[in-house]
């Protein structure tokens, strides 16, 4: 045993003390604390079962657990097109446990609801942008389409069709209404409460068109369970590249892709946004997760949190501005 002169001892006791006291101080600074050492994190999927929202949640989920040595959970708050999801979210303790993936319907609802629940701005705090994907447009194989051209033949002869997708306001909606109205065409659009139900009604016939993100179609696509027509971004997607761009069907400059976010309740400290924020860019980077995005057509972009916050300020104003001058209600079908 270690014998100390007592004012050796007195001076060890001192520095243990203050380097302990320093380091509290620096957690209680940074906002970080004992994070997230608490309870499991809750990552709110604002979208049913099935949808691209819940499964990019569920590969996130095990990578980010493995990442911050904590419990990760994934709960399904459906509905709204994502609003009931969000302002679950909003209302949750802005205590760094509690998180949410979103779609690209966050852009567009604060222009097509009448009054949302939360403030886009204050109430909320991007974390990260997850990526972005093709929008994808199928048909169910009792349609007897089998090609972007034929279908567009068809209408412009004036036959009705309709699609699905998943809500009034989605990106796929957009889009679609977006091509519809350069082209002339008259399509009908069938709004869905998810991705999961989209496809199930897809497969099944009981709805001719569908478009979906990349991530959410291409299992279906790969199994023959439905037709791949042609896809919204600019350019062909590795994922499925003999499926034509809309851009180069016949629609110069058509570009509208899918994206995933992670946002955190507006009052979560910024440290704490700061840390999950690396947290998720480490798990992002993981085979597991990279090679699952990649399979599915999700480019994965990562980065701060103000890049985050940059790309769905302008998701607002973009797809705002077209449903302003589109006048597309919440309530049309």
């Amino acid at each position: 045993m270690l014998h100390l002169p007592k004012m050796a001892k007195r001076v060890v006791f001192l520095g243990l003390f203050t380097f302990g006291a320093a380091s509290m101080a620096l957690a209680q600074t940074a906002g970080v604390g004992a994070w997230p050492t608490q309870k499991p994190i809750r990552i709110i999927a604002v979208f049913p079962p099935g949808g691209s929202v819940d499964q990019v949640a569920r590969v996130l989920a095990p990578a980010l657990q493995s990442e911050l040595k904590q419990n990760v959970i994934v709960e399904n708050i459906g509905g709204a097109s994502g609003v009931i999801g969000t302002a679950a979210l909003t209302r949750a303790d802005a205590d760094g446990y509690n998180f949410a993936v979103v779609f690209d319907t966050h852009g567009v609802n604060p222009s097509l609801k009448d009054k949302l629940p939360y403030d886009t701005i204050k109430d909320i705090a991007p974390v990260i942008l997850i990526g972005t994907s093709p929008m994808v447009l199928v048909a169910s194989k009792n349609s007897g389409i089998t090609s972007f051209k034929q279908l567009t033949d068809m209408s412009k002869a004036g036959k009705p069709f309709s699609y699905g997708s998943i809500g009034i306001g989605s990106l796929g909606h957009l889009s679609m209404a977006r091509l519809a109205k350069q082209a002339g065409f008259d399509w009908n659009h069938i709004p869905y409460r998810g991705g999961g139900p989209l496809m199930q009604d897809a497969l099944g016939g009981q709805v001719q068109l569908a478009v979906g993100s990349e991530f959410l179609v291409k299992p279906h696509v790969d199994s023959g369970g439905v037709i791949p027509l042609v896809i919204t971004t600019a350019k062909r997607t590795a994922a499925l590249p003999n499926v034509p761009t809309v851009s180069e069907s016949g629609f110069p400059g058509f570009n509208a892709p899918a994206w995933w976010a992670v946002l955190a309740p507006g009052k979560t400290p910024p440290a704490i946004v700061d840390a999950m924020n690396k947290a998720l860019n480490k798990a992002l980077k993981t085979p597991a997760v990279a090679e699952k995005f990649k399979s599915q057509g999700i480019e994965i972009i990562g980065g701060s949190s103000e890049t985050a916050r940059e790309f769905i300020g302008k998701q607002i104003g973009i797809w705002g501005k077209f449903v302003i001058e589109n006048n597309i209600k919440e309530t049309a079908q």
